[in-house]
């Protein structure tokens, strides 16, 4: 895929009314908000792997009892600058008072931000900034998309495959999902009487080639996802020019899927991930080795600008040798 200038899409500062905050897994959330009226022009063209960035500053801790342990003394912790979510899914819905733009946004509990999120309840109201950075490119010549999420990678190609299966229900689509054991899948789980382990997230999506790998084989593959991944394309059939990969994860795992790409000689997108301070470019805290147009040479591009998404032939992988 031939790297393109990337636009620059509109945003806003808006109020999130919290609509339900339910716990999906030991320490996976599921967070749904409607955004104001004014939102719906803007949310209106939002392209899977964009991201917000949330005002917790106002939020208030649980009770100490719902706090895990390990962040216990860290939760207590001030916090000063926005966090970066990205989507499960976007729609737009009609309410009382017209339009209304609803979010879904899963997260994982890792620090003071987050435990403040599971203390979130109907009607708490936050503020939200985005839809911020670039999303995922749809090829719509492309026949088969194969998604590959490793751990919390999952959200926005949980909101990608909706996409596809609404939009282009003719590109058939299959998901790849890695994480260390089971209890780190952060979906829905139970067992199905023909396909064994199912993912509720994607079922809902009519997605039914879903496969899971474990580091640790306590559900599905035995090993890491790119093995998974690298294990499907030699027992099925499908061609490279009408295949394209879209990854989302731990680096290491993105550096596995676009080497699987560039063997393969497949197309390959990868949401890549950085600390961020302020999401719109201000802060350069989030820079992303990238080749550039000379030969040989490289550049930094921001994560939050450029990206998140970015072309995998591009991108100079922390792993790499320059």
């Amino acid at each position: 895929m031939n790297s393109v200038a990337k636009p620059s899409h509109p945003k806003g500062d808006f109020e999130a009314t919290v609509l339900s905050n339910q716990q999906i897994r030991d320490c996976f959330y599921r967070l749904i908000v409607a955004l104001e009226p004014a939102a719906t022009g803007v949310f209106g063209s939002v392209n899977p792997g964009q991201f917000a960035m949330l005002d917790l500053t106002e939020a208030s801790l649980p009770c100490a009892e719902s706090i895990p342990n390990p962040l216990k003394d860290t939760a207590k912790r001030q916090l000063i600058l926005r966090r970066p979510f990205s989507f499960s899914d976007v729609s737009i819905r009609q309410g009382p008072a017209g339009a209304v733009v609803q979010l879904e946004i899963m997260y994982c509990v890792l620090g003071p931000a987050t435990v403040r999120m599971t203390g979130l309840s109907k009607g708490d109201k936050i503020s939200l900034l985005g839809p911020l950075g670039n999303g995922f490119q749809i090829q719509p010549q492309k026949e088969l998309a194969i998604l590959i999420a490793g751990g919390m990678g999952a959200p926005p190609l949980v909101h990608l495959a909706g996409v596809l299966k609404t939009r282009f229900p003719a590109m058939r689509v299959v998901i790849f999902v890695g994480a260390k054991t089971c209890e780190n899948l952060p979906f829905t789980l139970h067992i199905g009487n023909k396909t064994g382990l199912v993912l509720e997230e994607f079922q809902q999506l009519n997605v039914v080639s879903c496969y899971v790998a474990t580091d640790d084989g306590s559900a599905g593959f035995k090993g890491y996802i790119s093995g998974c991944v690298e294990g499907w394309l030699a027992e099925n059939k499908w061609t490279a020019d009408k295949t394209v990969f879209y990854a989302c994860g731990p680096e290491a795992m993105l550096a596995a899927a676009a080497g699987l790409a560039r063997k393969h000689h497949v197309d390959c997108q990868v949401s890549m991930e950085r600390m961020m301070a302020c999401g719109i470019g201000l802060c350069q805290s989030c820079a992303v080795e990238h080749k550039s147009g000379t030969e040989g040479q490289t550049e930094y591009r921001l994560c939050c600008q450029d990206g998140p998404v970015f072309d995998a032939t591009n991108v100079i992988f922390n792993n790499e040798h320059k």
